[in-house]
């Protein structure tokens, strides 16, 4: 399996007591410390992903960004949005879940903004506005038109860093892999009000995979539903 980088200071530092209690012939104790080792090893995994219901390549649809349970889906929460209007889908992340973050949608990197911030429970709607994050502003031209798909990496109580490797003026692909959270965290995506949505709370998202919702086809008849 494959293991992102950001693992290697993170498992130095467990490995450093195995190998001590390995050395000091405590066989329990280098057992239980090596399980934990691979516990912190395997929080990085980046498996890779294969969209389960349309092709990355198609430009009406939005993937989940983060492996997570989504927690709001539908009209977007008071004071979180950015200006205008939006729907918003948030995917929190246990432990357990896959930390690598991908794209939701294709396009243009129109801006990258780091906000420092607290770092309240990432389930908690207020971590949205008060946690630190990082926003990141997508745009992409289909048919003429221009479409904005605006997503946010919310570190919470025990993730600490956020590591965000696109910057303005990148093309990222939908799906395609931007970073990573370490530790318990959330991810918010704000989608026009044309988005249909095909997820609701309580559904396990899985990212690069599970969609959240699709822009109306702009090769669509005027007043024909798509197929």
């Amino acid at each position: 399996m494959k293991i992102d980088p950001a693992a290697r200071p993170f498992t130095a530092v467990a490995a450093a007591p195995t190998l001590l209690a390995a050395l000091g012939r405590r066989p329990r104790t280098a057992l239980a410390l090596g399980l934990l080792t691979a516990g912190v090893t395997l929080f990085f995994r980046d498996p890779d992903r294969t969209p389960d219901r349309a092709p990355v390549t198609d430009p009406d649809v939005v993937l989940a960004p983060a492996d997570g349970m989504v927690v709001h889906a539908g009209p977007a929460q008071d004071g979180v949005a950015p200006e205008g209007e939006w729907q918003q889908v948030s995917i929190f992340l246990s432990l357990l879940d896959v930390h690598i973050n991908r794209s939701p949608y294709g396009g243009r990197v129109v801006s990258v903004t780091h906000v420092p911030g607290r770092f309240l429970a990432a389930y908690r709607a207020a971590s949205a506005t008060k946690n630190e994050r990082s926003e990141i502003v997508v745009e992409r031209l289909v048919a003429g038109a221009p479409r904005r798909v605006v997503y946010r990496q919310l570190v919470g109580q025990l993730a600490r860093r956020i590591v965000t490797r696109i910057h303005a003026g990148d093309d990222v692909a939908t799906g395609e892999r931007i970073g990573l959270m370490k530790f318990g965290s959330r991810m918010d995506v704000f989608l026009p009000p044309e988005v249909v949505l095909e997820v609701s709370k309580g559904r396990r998202a899985v990212a690069g995979e599970t969609v959240l919702g699709r822009f109306p086809s702009a090769s669509a008849v005027p007043g024909q539903a798509p197929a």
